[in-house]
């Protein structure tokens, strides 16, 4: 084996790398996490006239299924969506019940409960 071969990944070479592959992955997050909430946006907007003018112009009662159609698969879609950039895990995620216990536990060791 020739002694003047270097390594290819250095230590210092691979933190740069570790550190550049984790603002990737960081970036792509927050693009999806942007994403959702302009199709939350548009979702709202459109919606609102979507109803608005089918109301007015179908002579359909309010709360008809021709005039909530539209939102309702629509927001199906929007759900689906907010599964697919937040996970499942957004409510009770893997850590809640760690941060829920120690959370608790602050505020009694904040009233003063334990001593």
């Amino acid at each position: 084996m020739r002694e003047d071969i270097q390594p290819y990944l250095e230590d210092d070479m691979q933190v740069k790398y570790e550190k550049e592959e984790a603002y990737l992955r960081a970036k792509k997050k927050v693009e999806k996490i942007v994403g959702f909430y302009w199709h939350l946006a548009f979702y709202v907007v459109i919606n609102l006239v979507l109803v608005l003018f089918i109301y007015s112009k179908s002579g359909q009662p309010f709360w008809s299924f021709a005039v909530w159609s539209t939102p309702l698969f629509w927001g199906i879609g929007i759900g689906f969506h907010f599964l697919g950039v937040f996970g499942t895990d957004f409510l009770f995620g893997k850590d809640w019940e760690a941060r829920k216990i120690e959370k608790y536990m602050n505020e009694e060791r904040k009233n003063k409960r334990w001593e």
